[in-house]
């Protein structure tokens, strides 16, 4: 039988028992008679014993009721305990949730905030890769140039081992005409001698002479007027027929040859690259306009550019180089003509222009007098003659025909800073582009750049060269 039941079959008859018992004091029992008394004993004495035997039953059922509470109340005690710590562990566990859902929202704003710097950091590492390409081609370019720069320092380096070279032939030849020089004075001195005991004698001829001269005069005069007015008449005759003849374009370049001289101009300048040197050299011809001598130059042959911002140069050299040899000459200014900006006139003065020994051009007084024009190409590479018109649209400037290019010496093509000469012998012009000639009539400077040191101090040549540069976009586009 199942124990548990057993037990509440042993409870339900002790409280039965309890409550049926009379617990009350019982009263005395009339006194049997004595012959009566051990057949009462007799009698009761089995009910006694069924008695004894239901107490120590139900004692046994207190002893193991008593013991089954004691068990219930460890297994109650157990179970509270157990209840206790498992609402402990579910009190943790609901903390360590809240816990954990905490952490959770803290990581999704940390992964929202994450993300957005991470597209953030994108972005500047974009925008910091296109300024690292940026920088990386303007490096590129600074490298060519600085490049371009040491190429150019090269040159001039190669150059000026030449040029000193050439320095120390004609140091070797002076001295050689120095010593011939002594020979041709000692023997000067030995002539002086003789001349002066010869002319003692010639002076009694001379007066002798001088009476018979003065008949002579009297009669040359009058011969010499005759000769002056057929000689007026002559010279007008010759100039007229020469200025309506043209000019061979083979003579005209032959005579540029003889007669053109060498420019150099040299900028120097610092920057954060370093210094910068530019060198340009020219070949041109001395031109006067009626009232002055100038050597005529286009920017390109010079450091400046009108294509470029101005920028203040520390030094600025320039100098002629004569054409048959000799010392150079330096030039003190450069001139920006208000015909063009891209015109530079150099100044030469009358003791240059004497010891060069050339021809100075004349300006043409009638530039229009022939269709056609002598063309010569970079101081003397090439030349030809070619057809030029008037353009309405642009006074001042003849328009070139390249197309008609014809009876071309030489390989090349019309290009800036090419010297143009009517069939005359004058200049006409000088080319600004590959298409357009600017007619050179009076030179009136617009601007000066003088030359030499401490420039950036003496003459800052940025604001100047930017106005030559804004005039020159100012210009119409068929002109620039």
């Amino acid at each position: 039988m199942n124990k548990t039941l057993l037990l509440i079959l042993c409870d339900f008859l002790l409280l039965n028992l309890l409550a049926l018992t009379r617990w009350d004091k019982a009263e005395p029992r009339p006194q049997p008679p004595p012959a009566a008394a051990d057949k009462t004993t007799q009698d009761t004495a089995p009910a006694a014993t069924a008695k004894d035997d239901i107490v120590a039953v139900m004692r046994l059922s207190l002893e193991d009721e008593r013991k089954q509470r004691d068990t219930l109340a460890q297994q109650l005690e157990s179970t509270q305990s157990t209840a206790d710590q498992l609402a402990a562990e579910r009190a943790r566990l609901e903390a360590e949730r809240q816990r954990l859902e905490r952490e959770r929202a803290a990581l999704d704003q940390n992964l929202t905030q994450t993300r957005e710097r991470a597209e953030k950091t994108a972005a500047e590492l974009t925008a910091q890769l296109t300024t690292t390409k940026t920088q990386a081609t303007t490096a590129a370019e600074r490298a060519a140039a600085l490049e371009r720069d040491l190429a150019a320092r090269a040159a001039e380096v190669e150059k000026r081992e030449k040029e000193l070279a050439d320095l120390a032939a004609r140091q070797a030849e002076a001295q050689k005409q120095i010593e011939n020089l002594n020979v041709t004075v000692r023997v000067a001195e030995q002539e002086k001698n003789l001349l002066r005991e010869t002319a003692q004698n010639l002076r009694l001829q001379v007066d002798a002479e001088r009476k018979e001269r003065e008949k002579v005069q009297e009669t040359t005069t009058q011969l010499a007027t005759g000769v002056s007015q057929l000689a007026e008449h002559s010279a007008d005759l010759t100039k007229e027929i020469r200025e309506s003849r043209p000019i061979n374009a083979n003579t005209l370049f032959n005579d540029f040859l003889a007669n053109r001289v060498r420019v150099d101009v040299t900028a120097r300048r610092s920057s954060f690259l370093g210094q910068i040197n530019r060198v340009r050299e020219a070949r041109t011809i001395f031109v006067n306009d009626g009232a002055t001598t100038y050597a005529l130059l286009h920017i390109d042959d010079t450091p400046f550019s009108v294509r470029e911002s101005g920028a203040d140069w520390e030094q600025i050299t320039a100098t002629y180089t004569p054409p048959k040899g000799g010392a150079r000459q330096t030039i003190p200014a450069l001139h920006f003509l208000k015909l063009d900006p891209r015109l530079i006139a150099v100044p030469v003065t009358p003791e240059q222009l004497s010891s060069f020994g050339v021809k100075t051009y004349k300006t043409a007084l009638d530039p229009y007098r022939f269709p056609e024009a002598v063309l010569i190409s970079n101081g003397g590479a090439g030349y030809g003659e070619l057809p030029f018109k008037l353009d309405p649209a642009t006074p001042g400037y003849v328009k070139v025909e390249n197309r008609f290019f014809r009876r071309v010496f030489g390989d090349f093509s019309p290009n800036r800073g090419d010297l143009v000469l009517s069939k005359t012998g004058e200049l006409l012009g000088v080319m600004v582009n590959n298409d357009y000639c600017v007619v050179i009539g009076a030179f009136a400077p617009s601007a000066t750049i003088n030359t030499g040191y401490d420039l950036k101090e003496r003459q800052p040549t940025s604001a100047l060269l930017d106005t030559q540069a804004g005039r020159y976009r100012a210009l119409p586009l068929r002109l620039q």
